[in-house]
Protein backbone atom coordinates (compact mmCIF):
# COMPACT_ATOMS: atom_id res chain seq x y z
CA UNK A 1 0.00 0.00 0.00
CA UNK A 2 1.42 3.65 -0.99
CA UNK A 3 -0.51 6.25 0.17
CA UNK A 4 0.13 9.69 0.62
CA UNK A 5 0.02 10.89 4.90
CA UNK A 6 0.01 14.64 5.70
CA UNK A 7 2.27 14.99 8.73
CA UNK A 8 1.40 15.02 11.66
CA UNK A 9 2.56 17.71 14.73
CA UNK A 10 2.35 16.98 18.08
CA UNK A 11 2.27 19.32 21.14
CA UNK A 12 3.94 17.35 24.01
CA UNK A 13 2.88 18.13 27.67
CA UNK A 14 4.12 15.09 30.38
CA UNK A 15 6.59 12.42 28.54
CA UNK A 16 4.61 9.03 29.57
CA UNK A 17 1.77 10.32 27.54
CA UNK A 18 3.04 11.79 24.63
CA UNK A 19 5.41 8.42 24.29
CA UNK A 20 2.43 6.56 24.27
CA UNK A 21 0.48 8.87 21.84
CA UNK A 22 3.89 8.95 19.53
CA UNK A 23 4.06 4.58 19.62
CA UNK A 24 -0.14 3.99 18.79
CA UNK A 25 0.42 6.64 15.37
CA UNK A 26 3.82 4.69 14.77
CA UNK A 27 2.67 0.90 15.61
CA UNK A 28 -1.02 1.53 13.62
CA UNK A 29 0.22 3.07 10.52
CA UNK A 30 0.67 0.26 9.03
CA UNK A 31 -2.95 -1.20 8.89
CA UNK A 32 -3.88 2.40 6.63
CA UNK A 33 -0.34 2.69 5.19
CA UNK A 34 1.38 -0.68 4.71
CA UNK A 35 4.18 -2.27 6.96
CA UNK A 36 6.41 -0.63 8.10
CA UNK A 37 4.75 3.06 7.53
CA UNK A 38 3.10 5.59 9.42
CA UNK A 39 2.58 9.45 8.97
CA UNK A 40 5.32 11.90 9.21
CA UNK A 41 5.76 12.89 12.85
CA UNK A 42 6.61 15.99 14.41
CA UNK A 43 6.97 16.27 18.19
CA UNK A 44 7.74 19.33 20.24
CA UNK A 45 7.69 19.43 24.22
CA UNK A 46 8.03 22.51 26.78
CA UNK A 47 9.06 20.89 30.12
CA UNK A 48 5.91 19.79 32.38
CA UNK A 49 7.34 22.10 35.04
CA UNK A 50 6.86 24.79 33.30
CA UNK A 51 3.49 24.23 32.29
CA UNK A 52 2.18 23.15 36.07
CA UNK A 53 3.36 27.26 36.61
CA UNK A 54 0.19 28.50 34.65
CA UNK A 55 -1.68 25.25 35.59
CA UNK A 56 -1.44 25.70 39.87
CA UNK A 57 -2.11 29.72 39.13
CA UNK A 58 -4.83 29.00 37.06
CA UNK A 59 -3.46 31.42 34.28
CA UNK A 60 -4.90 29.49 31.20
CA UNK A 61 -3.47 32.57 28.95
CA UNK A 62 0.18 31.15 30.36
CA UNK A 63 -0.93 27.68 29.65
CA UNK A 64 -2.40 28.92 26.10
CA UNK A 65 1.28 30.92 25.35
CA UNK A 66 3.48 27.64 25.77
CA UNK A 67 1.19 25.77 23.44
CA UNK A 68 1.14 28.00 20.89
CA UNK A 69 4.99 27.95 21.11
CA UNK A 70 5.31 24.58 20.37
CA UNK A 71 2.07 25.00 18.14
CA UNK A 72 4.80 27.31 15.97
CA UNK A 73 7.62 25.10 15.89
CA UNK A 74 5.75 21.70 14.67
CA UNK A 75 3.31 24.07 11.85
CA UNK A 76 7.47 25.47 10.76
CA UNK A 77 8.61 21.57 10.22
CA UNK A 78 5.73 20.78 8.11
CA UNK A 79 3.24 19.49 10.27
CA UNK A 80 -0.51 19.74 8.59
CA UNK A 81 -2.33 19.79 11.96
CA UNK A 82 -1.39 19.43 15.66
CA UNK A 83 -2.48 17.03 18.30
CA UNK A 84 -1.78 17.38 22.04
CA UNK A 85 -1.85 14.21 24.22
CA UNK A 86 -2.51 15.74 27.45
CA UNK A 87 -6.17 16.45 28.45
CA UNK A 88 -5.75 19.16 31.13
CA UNK A 89 -3.74 21.67 28.90
CA UNK A 90 -6.85 21.49 26.61
CA UNK A 91 -8.56 23.98 28.79
CA UNK A 92 -6.39 26.41 26.97
CA UNK A 93 -6.67 25.97 23.47
CA UNK A 94 -10.17 27.77 23.08
CA UNK A 95 -7.39 31.01 24.11
CA UNK A 96 -5.32 29.96 21.02
CA UNK A 97 -7.35 27.81 18.38
CA UNK A 98 -8.18 31.00 16.60
CA UNK A 99 -4.48 32.10 16.59
CA UNK A 100 -3.23 28.92 15.33
CA UNK A 101 -1.29 28.54 11.78
CA UNK A 102 -2.97 24.87 11.24
CA UNK A 103 -6.00 22.70 12.97
CA UNK A 104 -5.99 21.02 16.25
CA UNK A 105 -7.77 17.62 16.57
CA UNK A 106 -9.31 18.16 20.23
CA UNK A 107 -8.96 15.18 22.29
CA UNK A 108 -12.28 15.74 24.47
CA UNK A 109 -14.52 15.85 20.96
CA UNK A 110 -12.46 12.69 19.92
CA UNK A 111 -13.52 10.68 22.80
CA UNK A 112 -17.25 11.98 22.71
CA UNK A 113 -17.17 11.14 19.15
CA UNK A 114 -16.20 7.18 20.16
CA UNK A 115 -18.66 7.67 23.27
CA UNK A 116 -22.02 8.16 21.07
CA UNK A 117 -20.67 5.71 18.87
CA UNK A 118 -20.20 3.22 21.03
CA UNK A 119 -23.77 4.07 22.98
CA UNK A 120 -22.63 5.71 26.17
CA UNK A 121 -24.75 7.95 27.79
CA UNK A 122 -23.53 8.72 30.87
CA UNK A 123 -19.42 9.21 31.52
CA UNK A 124 -17.11 8.73 34.27
CA UNK A 125 -14.13 11.36 33.98
CA UNK A 126 -11.18 10.16 36.00
CA UNK A 127 -7.84 12.69 35.21
CA UNK A 128 -6.21 15.93 37.27
CA UNK A 129 -8.16 17.41 39.37
CA UNK A 130 -7.58 20.31 37.10
CA UNK A 131 -9.16 18.31 34.22
CA UNK A 132 -11.79 16.56 36.38
CA UNK A 133 -13.58 19.73 37.43
CA UNK A 134 -12.59 21.87 34.44
CA UNK A 135 -14.55 22.34 31.57
CA UNK A 136 -12.98 19.96 28.74
CA UNK A 137 -14.74 17.03 29.08
CA UNK A 138 -18.61 18.57 30.57
CA UNK A 139 -18.33 21.12 27.19
CA UNK A 140 -17.18 18.29 24.90
CA UNK A 141 -20.17 15.78 26.44
CA UNK A 142 -22.39 18.39 26.46
CA UNK A 143 -22.23 19.45 23.07
CA UNK A 144 -22.49 15.77 22.08
CA UNK A 145 -25.67 15.02 24.04
CA UNK A 146 -23.91 13.33 26.91
CA UNK A 147 -24.35 13.16 31.02
CA UNK A 148 -21.10 12.91 33.09
CA UNK A 149 -20.14 12.51 36.92
CA UNK A 150 -16.83 13.18 38.72
CA UNK A 151 -15.00 11.44 41.45
CA UNK A 152 -15.84 12.93 45.38
CA UNK A 153 -13.19 15.59 46.58
CA UNK A 154 -11.31 13.16 47.94
CA UNK A 155 -10.56 10.65 45.66
CA UNK A 156 -9.66 13.63 43.23
CA UNK A 157 -7.08 14.90 45.33
CA UNK A 158 -6.31 11.11 45.88
CA UNK A 159 -6.15 10.22 41.59
CA UNK A 160 -4.15 14.01 40.87
CA UNK A 161 -1.26 12.71 43.33
CA UNK A 162 -1.14 9.81 42.00
CA UNK A 163 -0.83 11.18 38.60
CA UNK A 164 1.84 13.56 39.44
CA UNK A 165 4.10 11.70 41.68
CA UNK A 166 3.69 8.35 39.81
CA UNK A 167 2.35 8.10 36.39
CA UNK A 168 3.93 11.36 35.18
CA UNK A 169 7.27 9.33 35.75
CA UNK A 170 6.11 5.73 34.31
CA UNK A 171 5.86 4.27 38.14
CA UNK A 172 2.97 2.43 38.05
CA UNK A 173 1.71 0.82 40.66
CA UNK A 174 -0.74 -2.47 41.85
CA UNK A 175 -1.94 -0.34 44.69
CA UNK A 176 -3.06 3.01 42.30
CA UNK A 177 -4.44 0.33 39.78
CA UNK A 178 -6.82 -0.93 42.48
CA UNK A 179 -7.61 2.28 43.92
CA UNK A 180 -8.60 3.82 40.29
CA UNK A 181 -11.13 0.44 39.84
CA UNK A 182 -12.41 0.60 43.24
CA UNK A 183 -13.30 4.74 42.62
CA UNK A 184 -14.57 3.88 39.00
CA UNK A 185 -16.76 1.11 40.56
CA UNK A 186 -18.48 4.02 42.37
CA UNK A 187 -19.13 5.84 39.43
CA UNK A 188 -20.71 2.78 37.98
CA UNK A 189 -22.90 2.75 40.87
CA UNK A 190 -23.77 6.56 40.24
CA UNK A 191 -25.33 5.03 36.66
CA UNK A 192 -21.83 5.76 34.54
CA UNK A 193 -21.52 3.26 31.48
CA UNK A 194 -17.95 4.12 30.53
CA UNK A 195 -15.19 5.81 32.08
CA UNK A 196 -12.80 8.15 30.29
CA UNK A 197 -9.75 7.79 31.34
CA UNK A 198 -8.83 11.26 30.68
CA UNK A 199 -5.18 11.83 31.33
CA UNK A 200 -2.95 10.38 29.30
CA UNK A 201 -0.92 8.35 31.34
CA UNK A 202 -4.01 6.24 33.30
CA UNK A 203 -4.18 4.26 30.16
CA UNK A 204 -0.90 2.77 31.13
CA UNK A 205 -2.39 1.80 34.74
CA UNK A 206 -5.36 1.49 34.12
CA UNK A 207 -6.92 -2.02 32.54
CA UNK A 208 -9.49 -2.44 29.99
CA UNK A 209 -9.88 -6.46 30.98
CA UNK A 210 -10.30 -5.56 35.20
CA UNK A 211 -11.79 -2.02 34.84
CA UNK A 212 -15.42 -1.98 36.50
CA UNK A 213 -16.30 0.04 33.32
CA UNK A 214 -16.14 -0.46 29.85
CA UNK A 215 -12.89 2.61 29.26
CA UNK A 216 -12.36 5.17 26.65
CA UNK A 217 -8.71 5.37 26.23
CA UNK A 218 -8.16 9.24 25.43
CA UNK A 219 -4.67 9.18 24.21
CA UNK A 220 -4.91 6.25 21.98
CA UNK A 221 -8.58 7.25 20.47
CA UNK A 222 -6.44 10.94 19.44
CA UNK A 223 -3.84 8.95 18.36
CA UNK A 224 -6.21 6.95 16.03
CA UNK A 225 -7.99 10.10 15.16
CA UNK A 226 -4.64 11.41 14.15
CA UNK A 227 -3.84 8.49 11.83
CA UNK A 228 -7.27 9.21 9.94
CA UNK A 229 -7.14 12.80 9.42
CA UNK A 230 -3.26 12.22 8.27
CA UNK A 231 -4.62 9.77 5.40
CA UNK A 232 -8.23 10.50 4.75
CA UNK A 233 -7.84 14.67 5.62
CA UNK A 234 -9.90 16.55 7.80
CA UNK A 235 -12.87 17.53 6.94
CA UNK A 236 -14.36 21.10 5.57
CA UNK A 237 -12.10 24.23 4.70
CA UNK A 238 -8.97 25.80 7.09
CA UNK A 239 -8.24 29.41 7.05
CA UNK A 240 -5.59 30.21 9.51
CA UNK A 241 -6.10 32.39 12.57
CA UNK A 242 -10.07 31.78 12.10
CA UNK A 243 -10.95 29.91 14.78
CA UNK A 244 -14.38 28.81 13.43
CA UNK A 245 -12.71 26.59 10.47
CA UNK A 246 -10.31 25.07 13.39
CA UNK A 247 -12.96 22.33 14.82
CA UNK A 248 -11.79 18.71 13.22
CA UNK A 249 -14.01 16.01 13.56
Amino acid sequence: MNRKAQPIGIVACSAEGAALCYRTIACEGRGLLGEHAHPEIILHTIPLADYMVGIRAGDWEAVGALMLRSLQVVASAGAAFAICPDNTIHQALPLIRGRSPIPWLHIAEEVAREARKRGFRRIAITGTKYLMTGPVYPDAFAAAGLEHRIPKADQRERIDDIIFSQLVYGDLREESRDYFNRVIGGLRDQGCDAVVLGCTEIPLLVRPDDCPLPTLDSTRLLARAALRASVEGLPGEFTPGSAADTSAG
